[in-house]
């Protein structure tokens, strides 16, 4: 490691580098004394104002009318904007592909999402904006739903967009080499479907924008933690209608995370952008929770076929790719990124020289797609890395012989896949044997078959992936064909940026235009840095914030696809360089010694030959400063370098569509044992052996921190996390209790195995190590449960639920009298009965139940009922179900008549978090001293937002507010709720709460 480290700085030092030691992080301190300084952390202008969004119930609906009169004469509320507002103010954002469709950041016209933005109130504080969000009142006309990628592409799905027909977006196809002939003469044809679900990663800080809009300049102030500025800027300034050099962008000084998550905040920075220019005002919006699971972007989910033609041994001669990726209800820049982003490694690690690919993007009723960590790695590999344990098993080899015959020789470097990637170096058969040494994988082998000796399911998954970083701009390009980009022009490229600046008394100061989330930038940079000029990490300090009117950035700057070590850090270096030549020469001439003898060590420059002759780092550093006059002629100045660099080998797609799609490639072999509980199905990992080649090293704990969160993240995609959606495009899972993160209980530690091929084609010799496992560890687990089970067919998450499907076959079908219940419950139906006793007689009761001003009265939240007619009445309510409290309109008929002692109720409501219907019996009885006994039933579906706090809850929540209201109307009539009721009811908040899950 030492070795690989120092082949990575320069030779102008002397002792030990700092690069390749895990010296403490100089970002720490701040963060774990509460000190970090997050975008709502940060002050902001007097008379700011705050935005809430109104979002979409429903995923596929017209908007028939929007009414704001109530909401603009809300308490601090200065501006409302609806559609054709933002529409006036704002152009289309770019779509990821050439066709005829706009897309806006809020909904014009039509909603596609549940969560889509209709509105977006600015008022005095938020908790303004938000009461007046639930005074809008918009008419919906529901249209049908489709949100299955293949369902989509089926003659006569609902059509999203006229300028996509059929739903499809894309649909190319790529043929590389000779894969008809080579599956033609192959002996063995096998073939895998996988259906990757939707998930997410969930960092701790949600979205946030400060925006302000300066009329004299038509100029926009934007303060955003999002993760660029790269491609947004150009996107964000076309959208706003302004030159690039009238968009300013900043970011904070810290962010909660993001693992590409926050590059989806740009349509809120166009929408509170605009807000704050028309409310004159700046403004100012952080995404709560709710909002960010609802309505911020996902990975997407995709349906592959995946065929392999094989030989007898194993051998992999060609693939035979088809994909249909699902990018949600707009296809928004820079998807289908997450598509074309791994083109280039369709091989993953193995030799293969022939390979047939059809891609289709299509939209349905979910919400928009993005970045996401590892963003397309998880879903390749996925197919891939089980259609090869799928081969070991059809044709009765060992699974590790299958991955290892096929592998890229360790000579072959660099390395030219079919589809055009360059593989830069590594030696992936000697990292497979150190990762099964160092993991002890014999030693597993024992436990499975000692495990399985006793009955239980144990099973050993492996996988072997190439993870690729720094990623060339080009490959989003392979999208459109060879005539589209002749037309557009060459885009390639991955460039980054580094400045290195000396104050007047030698101190050094570096700026990168990369955002952290957490990575150690700082740190990291500090080490590369003081290599080069003989100083300490703690001499120099690191600047990380962007400000786009200030800084020097390109539009591939920017945190993302793993580029900080071999990119960032490596330009961060040869800035030092670059400076530290001049500075040789300064020195030189002050100690009147060649430039060669030139030293940089201990804070001093000096002679390597004369260690006494030197003079302080400072000193030298200052002279540029304080007498310019003094330097050597034709040196230029010691003051400032900013250096952009671009690797030569990322190169724009050809005409056959080759595209080297990232610069740099790792290596990864992942295995583990896992044991399934034949009782409960939960799946146990025994061991987790993850083994790296990332090139050279900066920083070894942090390597390992970063290898240890992507595992935690990559194991709640495969044991826990789903975006879930009903079939009427309601988003099921939008709070923690039903969208599953692993804790640290949940989370084993992972033993890790290094090894270092540093690459060619970088600065430091440095690869990403930061998404490898988002790729790796799922269908590692995934193979692993496949061999415990013996199971063909697996689909993540891999919770009891599924996993009871392989081991006991699937549910047998209900009776016919249940049918109604199970459709019920697929669509969140909520059931319920229970009876109240009244101290008044039937015929008063029911008098009270047909009077608008008692059902006022009694209704939880109402604000006003409306008696339409003697059997039809309205009502506005507002209710709160567990963590969310919205506005409804509720329209209720009566029938079946029976006075006074029955009548069937049959209603809807519908508000901004949400919708629903249902039909209930009411039935009077009269008892003893003239009073009454009220008994219902009732059956109710919901949708929309509402749906995604969970069923639990809801059922729960339904049951509190209907014995409310008939407790409720017992105390109007005189008399209470018997104590039968008040103990059901007891007993049910008691289960709700906790007594079980």
């Amino acid at each position: 490691m030492a070795e690989a480290a120092g082949q990575a700085t320069t030779n102008r030092k002397t002792g030990s580098p700092w690069v390749g030691r895990s010296i403490p992080r100089v970002e720490d301190s701040a963060l774990l004394t509460g000190n970090g300084r997050f975008i709502d952390d940060l002050g902001i202008r007097p008379g700011t104002l705050h935005a809430a969004f109104l979002r979409s119930p429903h995923a596929h609906a017209d908007i028939a009318s929007i009414d704001l009169s109530s909401a603009k004469q809300a308490p601090g509320v200065v501006a409302i904007l609806v559609g054709e507002d933002v529409k006036a103010l704002t152009s289309s954002l770019v779509v990821g592909v050439k066709a005829p469709v706009e897309c806006w950041p809020i909904a014009i016209g039509r909603v596609r999402y549940v969560g889509e933005p209709v509105a977006i109130v600015v008022a005095s504080d938020r908790y303004l904006a938000e009461d007046a969000v639930d005074l809008i009142d918009v008419g919906y006309e529901v249209k049908p739903a489709v949100v299955d990628p293949v369902h989509a592409l089926a003659p006569g799905a609902p059509v999203l967009h006229d300028g996509f027909p059929g739903n499809v977006a894309s649909d190319r196809t790529f043929r590389y080499g000779e894969p008809e002939q080579a599956f033609a003469s192959a002996p063995h044809r096998i073939s895998i479907d996988v259906r990757y679900p939707r998930n997410s990663c969930t960092p701790i800080e949600t979205y946030g924008v400060v925006a302000e809009y300066e009329p004299g300049e038509d100029a926009y102030d934007v303060l955003a933690n999002f993760q660029g500025p790269f491609s947004i800027h150009a996107v964000l300034s076309r959208a706003l209608k302004v030159p690039g050099n009238r968009l300013r962008l900043r970011t904070p000084p810290d962010s909660g995370g993001s693992f590409g998550v926050k590059q989806g905040v740009f349509p809120y920075i166009v929408l509170v952008a605009a807000a704050a220019r028309a409310a004159g005002r700046p403004v100012k919006w952080i995404e709560d929770r709710l909002e960010h699971l609802t309505a911020s972007v996902s990975a997407t989910n995709r349906a592959i076929t995946l065929a392999a033609a094989v030989d007898h041994d194993g051998r992999i001669l060609a693939l035979d790719w088809d994909q249909v990726e699902d990018c949600g209800a707009h296809l928004r820049a820079p998807e289908p990124a997450t598509l074309y982003r791994m083109h280039g490694n369709l091989n993953g690690a193995y030799d293969i020289h022939h390979l047939k690919v059809r891609n289709r993007v299509v939209v349905t009723n979910k919400t928009p797609t993005g970045l996401n960590r590892g963003f397309g790695g998880p879903q390749v590999y996925f197919a891939l890395e089980r259609l090869v344990q799928r081969i070991s098993v059809e044709l009765g080899l060992d699974p590790l012989d299958v991955i290892t015959r096929n592998l890229v020789p360790a000579d072959a470097f660099p390395y030219r896949t079919a589809s055009g990637a360059l593989l830069d170096s590594g030696n992936y058969q000697e990292a497979i044997r150190r990762g099964a040494a160092e993991g002890r994988l014999a030693e597993l082998k024992s436990r499975r078959d000692a495990a399985r000796a006793q009955g239980k399911l144990y099973g050993i998954g492996y996988t072997a992936v190439v993870e690729p970083s720094v990623s060339n701009m080009g490959y989003i390009t392979t999208v459109l064909t060879p005539a589209e980009r002749r037309k557009a022009g060459p885009k390639n490229g991955a460039q980054a940026t580094a400045t290195i600046a000396i104050d007047p008394v030698g101190s050094v100061m570096i700026h990168v235009a990369s955002v952290p989330q957490g990575q150690g930038h700082r740190t990291v940079l500090s080490q590369v840095v003081a290599d080069v000029l003989g100083l300490k990490p703690a001499d120099i300090r690191v600047n990380t914030e962007i400000d786009t009117a200030k800084d020097a950035w390109s539009i591939a700057s920017g945190n993302y696809a793993s580029r900080f070590a071999p990119a960032v850090a490596g330009t961060a270096r040869l800035a030092a360089e670059r400076i530290a030549e001049r500075l040789a020469r300064v020195a030189a001439s002050q100690l009147n010694t060649e430039i060669e003898d030139i030293a940089f060590a201990g804070g001093q420059v000096g002679s390597k030959r004369n260690p006494d002759n030197r003079l302080s780092f400072s000193r030298v550093a200052g002279l540029s400063h304080w007498s310019p006059a003094a330097l050597p002629d034709g040196i230029g100045q010691t003051i400032r370098e900013t250096v952009f660099w671009t690797p030569p080998e990322l190169t724009a797609p050809d005409e056959e569509d080759h595209i080297n799609s990232s610069l740099c490639h790792g290596f990864i072999f992942d295995f583990c044992g896992v044991e399934v509980d034949r009782a409960t199905l939960q799946t146990r990992i025994d061991r987790y052996v993850t083994s790296h080649d990332c090139g050279t090293i900066l920083h070894p704990a942090m390597v390992d921190g970063q290898i240890r969160g992507g595992f935690a993240q990559a194991l709640g995609a495969a044991l826990y996390e789903e975006y879930a959606y009903d079939r009427d495009g309601s988003f099921l899972t939008g709070t923690f209790a039903d969208y599953l993160l692993p804790t640290t209980a949940e989370v084993p530690d992972p033993v890790i195995v290094h090894m270092q091929t540093p690459s060619p084609f970088t600065p430091l010799g440095a690869k990403g190590v930061g998404e490898g496992n988002c790729m790796s560890t799922p269908v590692c687990i995934a193979n692993a449960v496949a061999d415990a089970l013996g199971a063909k067919d697996l689909e993540l998450p891999l919770v009891p639920a599924k996993l009871a499907q392989l081991v006991r076959g699937a549910e047998p079908a209900p009776p016919a009298s249940r049918a109604a219940d199970r459709d019920q419950k697929r669509s969140r139906g909520l059931r319920g009965q229970g009876e109240a006793i009244v101290d008044a007689p039937a015929e008063q009761v029911w008098n009270m139940l047909l009077d608008p001003a008692t059902l006022k009265a009694v209704i939880p939240g109402c604000h006003a009922a409306q008696k339409i007619s003697d059997t039809h009445f309205r009502a506005d309510v507002t209710l709160g179900i567990g963590p969310v409290k919205g506005r409804y309109r509720a329209d209720v008929k009566l029938s079946d008549l029976d006075p006074p002692h029955a009548v069937t109720l049959a209603g809807s409501a519908d508000g901004a978090l949400g919708f629903g219907s249902g039909e209930g019996r009411i039935t009077l009885g009269a008892i003893e001293n003239g009073g009454s006994v009220i008994r219902y039933e009732y059956e109710a579906a919901i949708g929309g937002r509402v749906a995604s706090i969970g069923g639990r809850l809801l059922d729960g929540a339904a049951r509190v507010i209907i014995g409310q209201f008939f407790a409720s109307l017992a105390r109007q009539a005189g008399g209470g709720a018997s104590d039968q009721t008040k103990a059901s009811l007891v007993v049910r908040l008691r289960r709700w709460f906790g007594g079980r899950r």
